[in-house]
């Protein structure tokens, strides 16, 4: 059972590194063809890539990543696509915030974990196009494993065409597995992704699944793989319908004011930063989802 779950977890990680792997290759295409609207004479940029490690006790090999950011660009404000394998024992407070998920109740008696995954958030120079969110994951003890992730929409300027081609496109994905996924998770995105502090959404939703596991591990593989090759038939002509629209002040104002939304989304509420924190990650890791720039008013 050891060496299928050894197997299992390599596959995973090498998913994750390859959608990585062709997500940074096409948002760099992105900004090398930008060559009409604002911005188009702006230098090209591209991704700074770095290791990343966890910190494990004394000193330990605990795992760690690539962080992969490009800032500054014609298209892309700041964009960050990190990818991240990492293992050890659960920290008091990590195995606190477990013991409520996956039957994990005993999660103490064995807090050993493996995670590996990758999580991405575009923020756009544009106003016109959305920001966006997606991560996909593995994650196993020696009590229980699960997969989750997906995507959601954060548009500063709202489009009602983009937000059905977003969800259109991840639901062609998901009938392929159950009907029943698509509306399930869109749901879950609803609520996951709601700021109760503010009385709204961050943005305008998408798919969100957390701890899935039927057993089943091939099947429930097969649909996360799928939830990332999603991603960008989704999202990538959003940013090359408005990547070349002009803008405003007052349109960047409002992408500004919008961002601190995001911002305080990640910090008070998202699992995956508390989880980074909590389990010793890189912190400039787990926090590359934050703006460059944002604003209150």
């Amino acid at each position: 059972m050891d060496t299928e779950f050894d197997n299992q977890k390599a596959r995973a990680a090498g998913w994750f590194r390859s959608l990585r792997d062709k997500i940074v290759a096409t948002f760099e295409e992105l900004e090398k063809s930008h060559t009409e609207g604002v911005l188009s004479d702006h230098p090209p940029r591209k991704f700074e890539v770095r290791a990343t490690k966890r910190k494990g006790q004394e000193d330990e090999d605990a795992g760690g990543g690539l962080m992969s950011v490009l800032r500054g660009g014609r298209v892309f404000e700041k964009v960050g696509v990190n990818i991240s394998t990492v293992f050890g024992t659960l920290s008091v407070t990590a195995q606190s915030e477990m013991m409520s998920r996956k039957a994990l109740s005993d999660v103490e008696a064995d807090p050993r974990f493996w995670a590996s995954g990758i999580s991405l958030v575009a923020h756009m120079q544009n106003p016109h196009c959305p920001a966006v969110h997606m991560n996909t994951r593995m994650f196993w003890t020696p009590h229980a494993w699960w997969f989750g992730g997906g995507s959601d929409l954060n548009p500063c300027i709202e489009y009602e065409d983009d937000t059905t081609h977003f969800h259109t496109t991840q639901e062609s994905y998901l009938k392929v597995h159950d009907a029943k996924h698509y509306p399930r998770f869109k749901q879950w995105a609803d609520e996951y992704f709601f700021i109760p502090h503010r009385g709204r959404a961050r943005g305008v939703g998408g798919i969100f699944v957390d701890d899935y596991c039927t057993g089943h591990w091939e099947s429930d593989f097969a649909l996360i793989q799928d939830i990332g090759r999603a991603f960008l038939p989704a999202f990538v002509p959003l940013v090359e319908k408005r990547r070349c629209q002009s803008w405003t002040d007052g349109d960047k104002d409002i992408q500004l004011v919008h961002r601190g939304l995001y911002a305080e989304y990640n910090l008070v509420y998202d699992r995956g930063t508390k989880f980074g924190l909590a389990t010793g990650h890189d912190a400039e890791a787990v926090l590359m989802s934050l703006p460059p720039l944002a604003k209150w008013t």
